[in-house]
């Protein structure tokens, strides 16, 4: 995914990009944790740099949100690759997993950014496209070999996975256990006869 802006600044230097990569990862647990209420003096803490790093490579708070959204978004993407040599049924689960993951995480980006940057920008537009475009593959092999019910849509897949991860669980592992149900009902089953 190649995006204008927030990417932009993808340090090159080894050092840099570091320090950048840190910066992402310390933001992504802040944010998760902390939600809109995320400082950025907490984030250069947590990533082990100065206050004045975190401005060299973010501006300003807008800047750090919408590169981490995407950094959070092109590692999701990404990692559709990562299943690609298991049996479709398990491709499929296996990144949906992972979307369930990432969905936790933009969370607490997204309220920030849609507050601030609206829907209909560019950036959200390029994280669909790009969400898509690495899920429906996945769906429409795992349909082509039998595995899931012909007429379930990936927007169908998307809305299923995002209302369950929105759900606040007791217990960490009760995400998996609902998801796993959840997903048994893509699959295909032959009619039972009469």
């Amino acid at each position: 995914m190649t995006t204008t802006g927030a990417l932009e600044r993808r340090p090159k230097r080894a050092d840099a990009r570091r320090n950048y990569d840190r910066l992402i990862e310390a933001a992504r647990a802040e944010f998760t944790d902390c939600g809109p209420d995320a400082s950025l003096e907490n984030i250069a803490r947590r990533a082990g740099v100065g206050i004045g790093t975190l401005y060299r490579h973010f501006p300003n708070r807008q800047d750090l949100l919408e590169a981490t959204y995407v950094e959070e978004v092109e590692a999701l993407c990404d990692s559709a690759a990562d299943f690609a040599e298991l049996e479709p049924w398990d491709s499929l689960v296996g990144w949906l997993n992972r979307f369930t993951q990432y969905v936790s995480t933009k969370k607490a980006l997204s309220a920030e950014l849609l507050a601030t940057i609206g829907m209909e920008s560019e950036i959200f537009k390029m994280c669909h496209t790009a969400i898509y475009a690495a899920g429906e593959p996945l769906l429409a092999r795992a349909q082509a070999a039998g595995a899931v019910r012909p007429d379930v849509t990936f927007s169908d897949v998307v809305r299923l996975v995002s209302g369950i991860s929105m759900i606040r669980f007791a217990e960490p592992d009760q995400i998996n256990r609902v998801l796993g149900v959840a997903l048994d009902g893509l699959r295909y089953q032959a009619d039972a006869p009469s």
